[in-house]
């Protein structure tokens, strides 16, 4: 049997707005309202898994959906980063961040490397093939990168090379240990300037 796992990236929030690593906030009001007209686009699932954050339980909430909080869909711990734009940490620790882009199992600001949260979804993924049908996923954008990465073999250095546009579908066909994929269907009208 092929399965059949949408990935729906979270809806736009101020953390995302201002390139700001991740720090618990909430969707905007702009974001909520395109989840909410969003909502009929949604494909039918048997299963609903969310990612633990608050702004994949709001974008769930708004395309009213009621899912399963996934530990392993967590998206990347960003250590002391967290909170900071990405412009703040490059200009105090320049070649930290380069070599965070760079070298795929790097984590010395205290936080996971991308291997390990490409291998953490890839475990998911793979045991996702398991399951009947259909499975709906709310993520953060960096657990649907390292799910593109495993999908088709890519290497863990091009996680960076892959854009996860807010409120976006990624769609993964599987049977076999095979994957096919579908890259970034916009689930509603796109954010002004995105």
């Amino acid at each position: 049997m092929t399965t059949r796992v949408t990935l729906i990236s979270p809806a736009m929030s101020p953390s995302q707005r201002q390139a700001r690593f991740y720090d618990g906030d909430s969707i905007d009001a702009t974001g909520a309202a395109r989840a909410r007209s969003a909502a009929p686009s949604l494909p039918t699932s048997s299963l609903v898994s969310v990612s633990p954050s608050v702004r994949c339980r709001e974008t769930a909430s708004a395309l009213g959906l009621d899912g399963v909080e996934v530990p392993e869909l967590r998206g990347l711990d960003a250590g002391r980063w967290r909170g900071c734009t990405l412009d703040e940490v490059a200009v105090a620790e320049p070649e930290e961040v380069g070599r965070w882009i760079g070298d795929p199992d790097w984590a010395a600001h205290g936080g996971e490397s991308v291997r390990d949260v490409c291998e953490r979804v890839g475990r998911w993924l793979d045991g996702a093939q398991e399951t009947d049908g259909r499975l709906l996923a709310v993520v953060e954008p960096e657990v649907v990168r390292a799910a593109a990465v495993h999908a088709v073999g890519l290497p863990a250095t091009a996680f960076w090379r892959l854009d996860v546009l807010p409120l976006t579908a990624t769609e993964l066909s599987g049977r076999a240990g095979r994957w096919n994929l579908r890259l970034g269907r916009p689930m509603a009208a796109p954010e002004p300037g995105v």
